[in-house]
């Protein structure tokens, strides 16, 4: 019988603190999302992703991030990478595009997505990683911080890893729009306000230069915006006639307003539907 107050606040503080986390079974998935309240990996069965061959106009930034990821697989050296750039322009599509290609040879490698609004808990999700034999790839897409964010800080935790240092077994991949993860005019006024301008602005724009790559993603112009969209046709057995194709994906550009990689897919599945062709998921 515990009689000391202490002794009783200590007990029942024990009895309400959760167990800890255990790690799932890696094995039983080459992907998963991690969620918190409460913290947990959950496996995804289907990725969303499309075959590598069918990213066109890429394929400097596609070598680059291949040679990189086969190398984490491997057990060598390897960098986290930041691919930025235009939108729609399958930033995120090859991340997970080439995870699958180098999975298919190198059994151990994992691919975790985390979203940026839970980055202040990926000590804890580091933890559950460290240590395993299994390789992981952190995907962060759309990574981008605003003013008054601080999330920005406990993206340090991945990139440096502080004073127990990044697990070998980790490697960040993010995607944004932004080169310097930060909007201009956000560096803009620290430049403007600070007492040491120099300093904040580094602090801000130092982030992005922890990645060891960077890749750039831009517009494509009509022929690529056209051969993507053959492409699709070509892997998934819609029939169409190269004349009509331009006339039609030229249109449906101009009623968007621009020309990209995105919208080359969504003018195909309207096309795919128009021909009653099912794509699979």
């Amino acid at each position: 019988m515990i009689k000391d107050p202490m002794e009783r606040i200590a007990a029942a503080l024990e009895r309400m603190a959760p167990a800890p986390l255990e790690a799932p079974d890696f094995s039983q998935a080459s992907a998963f999302v991690w969620h918190t309240e409460p913290d947990r990996l959950e496996p995804v069965e289907n990725v969303s992703r499309i075959d590598l061959p069918l990213l066109v106009g890429v394929d400097r930034s596609r070598d680059t991030l291949f040679a990189n990821t086969e190398q984490f697989a491997k057990g060598l050296p390897a960098n986290n990478a930041l691919l930025w750039g235009a939108r729609g322009m399958g930033k995120s599509s090859l991340v997970k595009s080439i995870h699958g290609k180098v999975h298919a040879s190198h059994e151990v490698l994992r691919i975790v997505e985390l979203q940026r609004e839970d980055l202040p808990s990926v000590g804890r999700l580091l933890n559950l990683l460290r240590g395993s034999r299994y390789r992981f790839i952190l995907f962060c897409d759309d990574l981008s911080f605003g003013h008054d964010d601080a999330h920005y800080k406990s993206l340090k935790a991945v990139l440096d890893g502080g004073i127990e240092g990044r697990p070998d077994n980790v490697v960040l991949y993010a995607t944004s729009n932004r080169r310097h993860l930060m909007p201009r005019d956000m560096i803009e006024n620290e430049r403007g306000s600070a007492i040491n301008p120099s300093e904040a602005v580094e602090e801000k724009v130092s982030l992005s230069d922890r990645f060891g790559l960077w890749l750039g993603f831009h517009p494509c112009d009509q022929d690529q915006y056209l051969q993507m969209i053959r492409g699709y046709c070509d892997a998934h057995g819609v029939d169409i006639d190269d004349d009509t194709l331009r006339v039609e994906a030229i249109e449906w550009q101009a009623t968007r307003g621009s020309r990209s990689g995105r919208v080359a897919w969504q003018y195909f599945t309207d096309l795919a539907g128009r021909k009653g062709v099912t794509l699979n998921a």
